[in-house]
């Protein structure tokens, strides 16, 4: 059984605009899933869906078998979403309160608020920062804060949309580095790009959308070749080195 699972999910805006239209789809646990596509392809709802920040026009999403509207607090603990705009998600005066804000809004002891804070500033690298404001950090500082809250949740599935926008290489470094070990740990990534270039020498497959669809779901290596056909720009060429496959592998 797949851990999540999306069936016929379909977005139709107010204004009769279809966001995304019959996708089906199948994450099992472990694996590491880049989702693609152009501007408009419908990449971000498809992701809202995921742990039930929009609702479908039609059509429902599963986690572990059963409909994630059957318990809505309890999805949102498994699916974390980290948003593309880190600035978004940053609630507390300090970077530890930040973090403390999802499992204070759980109810839990204290003494194990104080835990979880400390285990996800420590697994992102932002002890050092507990009394800051995250206001004052980089780039690269508030998305690693953004992911150090989510982590907070204890989820099984971490999703990021677009987590490289706006990041300088070292950003985008510090970034990367902090993904690749949640995969190691054993989280379930999804990951929303179209910079498939940093990312997609970690990836077990590759799903392409376009205008609302799903069009490809395979092996990065497979799928590769025919990313251009979707406005997708393939991050490699023939004669040259494979950067897409190993970069920063």
């Amino acid at each position: 059984m797949a851990l999540l699972e999306t069936q016929d999910l379909t977005h139709i805006f107010p204004d009769g605009t279809v966001a995304i239209q019959n996708i089906n789809l199948k994450f099992n646990e472990g694996e590491f899933v880049v989702i693609a596509g152009a501007n408009g392809s419908g990449k971000t709802v498809f992701a809202r869906h995921l742990n039930g920040l929009l609702k479908p026009t039609k059509g429902k999403v599963l986690i572990d078998g059963e409909p994630i509207t059957k318990n809505i607090v309890e999805t949102r603990k498994k699916v974390g979403l980290v948003f593309q705009d880190p600035d978004s998600q940053i609630v507390g005066q300090t970077v530890a309160e930040d973090v403390a804000f999802g499992p204070e809004n759980l109810n839990l002891p204290v003494d194990q608020v104080e835990a979880v804070v400390k285990e996800s500033l420590e697994a992102v690298g932002l002890s050092r920062l507990s009394t800051r404001s995250p206001h004052t950090l980089s780039g690269g500082e508030k998305r690693r804060l953004a992911i150090a809250g989510i982590l907070a949740m204890r989820p099984k599935i971490i999703i990021l949309d677009e987590p490289f926008t706006g990041l300088d290489y070292p950003g985008v470094v510090q970034v990367l580095k902090q993904i690749i070990q949640l995969h190691k740990t054993g989280h379930t990534i999804l990951l929303i790009t179209h910079e498939l270039e940093k990312i997609l020498a970690h990836a077990d497959r590759l799903v392409i959308l376009h205008k609302g669809k799903l069009v490809e779901d395979g092996k990065p290596e497979d799928v590769i070749y025919r990313s251009e056909n979707y406005g997708v720009r393939m991050p490699l060429r023939d004669g040259e080195k494979v950067a897409a496959l190993t970069w920063l592998k």
